[in-house]
């Protein structure tokens, strides 16, 4: 596909790239939101400049999984139907935050008609339901997806895992330690990643696993160089992040399409 390497690492011409030229909403958090400062150069605005993608960013700096619904319904009342795909980017903030992670579905046992090598008639089987709750993050994301599915039933929507974290300190009522320690309800940040992983089966949505392919690691001292600040912030990728995970996506994008 590459036709010649340019200095940002990625190729001047993807004449075959299915998401060249395409409309692209993003959701998210602040790794996402254009008002962060700890790049000026987003994963977005890189796919943009390589791919010619018009990016619509509605993410919000601080915003959880339950947020998603909030922003679903701004894109609507913008653009309606006239954009091609979501990428739904976030959950860190539900970890930091002690959201539960949560089930899936409950489980009960009702009456349904079968007929299976013999005539139809009621029979007692227990059936599942999705969790619909915004009090657990597996429910939040139930929420959202099932929204975002049934408002846009034509569009492609990808979600992307969390990214690995290391210190966030800010100031001591926002003093996030790294992801060694578990969370005030117990959990370690694998579970939320593990948890987008999975939904993607639960919907049927393709799930890019930036956590384990971006190679972003701010827990070592010798990554702290993609990073806001070695010493105060290396939560937040600096531009040579967002770069690394621009390259990520571009090339895990190529192989879904928009439809």
């Amino acid at each position: 596909m590459f036709v010649t390497q340019s200095t940002t690492g990625a190729s001047s011409s993807w004449g075959c790239h299915p998401w060249k030229g395409k409309r692209v909403a993003y959701f998210g958090d602040s790794i996402t939101d254009p008002n962060h400062k700890a790049a000026n150069r987003k994963y977005w605005s890189l796919l943009q400049e390589w791919l010619g993608i018009t990016p619509y960013v509605y993410a919000v700096s601080g915003r959880q999984w339950n947020d998603i619904p909030r922003q679903a319904d701004k894109l609507k009342a913008e653009h309606g139907n006239e954009f091609d795909a979501i990428l739904i980017f976030i959950g860190t903030n539900d970890f930091n935050a002690g959201v539960p992670v949560g089930e899936w579905f409950t489980e009960q046992e009702e009456e349904v008609m079968a007929g299976i090598h013999e005539q139809k008639h009621m029979v007692k089987r227990m059936r599942k339901r999705m969790c619909m709750t915004d009090s657990t993050y597996r429910g939040r994301i139930n929420i959202a997806l099932d929204k975002v599915k049934r408002m846009f039933p034509g569009k492609q929507v990808v979600l992307v895992t969390p990214i690995h974290r290391a210190g966030f300190y800010l100031k001591d009522t926002n003093w996030q330690p790294t992801e060694e320690y578990r969370n005030k309800c117990g959990e370690y940040v694998s579970s939320y990643v593990e948890s987008v992983k999975e939904a993607g089966n639960i919907w049927s949505v393709p799930v890019i696993d930036m956590n384990a392919l971006s190679g972003l690691y701010p827990l070592m001292d010798e990554q702290a160089e993609f990073f806001n600040n070695r010493d105060t912030d290396r939560l937040h990728p600096n531009n040579e992040g967002h770069r690394r995970m621009a390259l990520t996506l571009m090339y895990q994008l190529a192989t879904l399409p928009v439809f």
